[in-house]
């Protein structure tokens, strides 16, 4: 995920990307899935995709709830954008063509190419943001349009971090997303949905037609919260192991090389500090951002790529107040999804949210997907084997 201009491109970025992950989802009450959330030991053969999860039971349908399937146009073959590289990022409108206001209270998607699929966030496109959709769309060949990050149809700087246009995501290890029956994402007449599709080239070609199937309900029931996500991305800047040869261990080339893979509209890498700050060169960051709204806290989850090992969310850090509301001791790649919070926590207008994340360069020994990569600066981009520190809370206001 990339982070198109300053910060709306920061969002995205944020994402999911995950490049390898699945973001936001299972909002229930209880994690449905029996997930501890650190993950098992077998975490690194996770990673490589060597192992595979059931996917959860199905949800009934509950009252007042319909399903609507979205498709992608037309089958998509995934190619390296800018000629080099190992992963596309390509986005597609699609037209829910509804006839009321609605409310997503879930998401299951259905990779048609799933070697090939690293992972898809679902953008909403507002009814006034739509011709933006569509020039997008228009402007590139083919079918869709590269879009690395985010979908390319920003709010504007500083909207998307506070107040993200996600649907939702899936990534590895997920079945249908679904949230507690008393919150949604809204979804007005006339608006359209974006699917962002991450390719890994790695992992396999071939055509790919995905679909995702939203549960939905009528916003006049009046039934549901509508759910707000709020990203807390924080920098990447992984040094090399001592001794390590080769002109990628200096930062300046290694982020050189993640701009000739991903276009050179992309420097989050850079961008992030304008955020965070500065920061030293180490296996673990964080960044702290405030909270602009009182709101309720009710999922959290968190995302990186393969190199890394932990990750935590707390709400004022470093105070007499402070609150962990994500805590993943053990990261394991294949097993993102959101993380419900047993009961709401509530925050208030300048409170604090601090991710911080941990990388490790050892990983890349044992896992598959470095075998034939030198080591090199490990510093945020789109691509499975860069990385990224996301932080993704999802909130009600008031």
């Amino acid at each position: 995920m990339r982070i198109r201009t300053a910060a709306a491109g920061l969002v995205a970025a944020l994402t999911l990307s995950a490049c390898g992950g699945a973001l936001p989802d299972n909002l229930r009450g209880e994690d449905s899935h029996g997930r501890t959330h650190a993950a098992s030991p077998s975490s690194s053969e996770a990673r490589s995709g060597a192992t595979s999860r059931p996917e959860p039971p199905e949800v009934a349908l509950r009252a007042g709830e319909t399903f609507q399937e979205l498709t992608l146009p037309a089958k998509y073959t995934p190619k390296a954008p800018f000629g080099t590289g190992t992963d596309d990022y390509r986005c597609f409108l699609v037209d829910p063509a509804f006839a009321e206001d609605m409310i997503v209270s879930g998401i299951k998607v259905e990779p048609d190419n799933p070697a090939a699929v690293h992972h898809v966030i679902l953008f909403k496109v507002d009814p006034e943001d739509v011709g933006a959709a569509e020039a997008a769309d228009a402007g590139d060949e083919g079918e869709g349009w590269t879009c690395f990050g985010g979908s390319g149809v920003d709010s504007g700087p500083g909207a998307q971090l506070n107040n993200a246009e996600w649907v939702g995501a899936w990534a590895p290890g997920g079945g249908e997303r679904v949230m507690a029956e008393d919150i949604g994402i809204p979804l007005a007449k006339g608006s359209r949905v974006v699917i962002q599709m991450h390719y890994n080239l790695l992992a396999g070609g071939g055509a790919d037609q995905s679909s995702a199937r939203l549960r939905l309900s009528p916003a006049s029931a009046g039934t549901k919260t509508p759910l707000e996500t709020m990203l807390l991305p924080a920098p990447v800047e992984l040094p090399c192991r001592k001794g390590t040869p080769g002109e990628l261990c200096a930062r300046t080339p290694a982020v050189a090389d993640i701009r000739a893979r991903f276009g050179e509209q992309v420097a989050t890498a850079d961008l992030i500090h304008l955020l965070c700050g500065e920061v030293t060169p180490g296996p673990t960051q964080s960044c702290t951002r405030p909270v602009r709204a009182a709101g309720q806290i009710r999922a959290v989850a968190g995302h990186m790529h393969l190199l890394g090992t932990s990750i935590t969310v707390d709400v004022n850090k470093g105070t007499p107040r402070a609150r962990r509301v994500l805590d993943i001791p053990v990261w394991d790649f294949d097993d993102q999804g959101a993380v419900p919070l047993p009961k709401p926590a509530a925050v208030t207008k300048g409170d604090t949210l601090t991710v911080t994340c941990t990388h490790d360069q050892g990983l890349r020994d044992v896992l598959p997907a470095f075998k034939d990569l030198r080591e090199r600066y490990v510093a945020w981009g789109e691509g499975t084997t860069d990385e990224m520190c996301l932080g993704i809370v999802m909130l009600t206001r008031g």
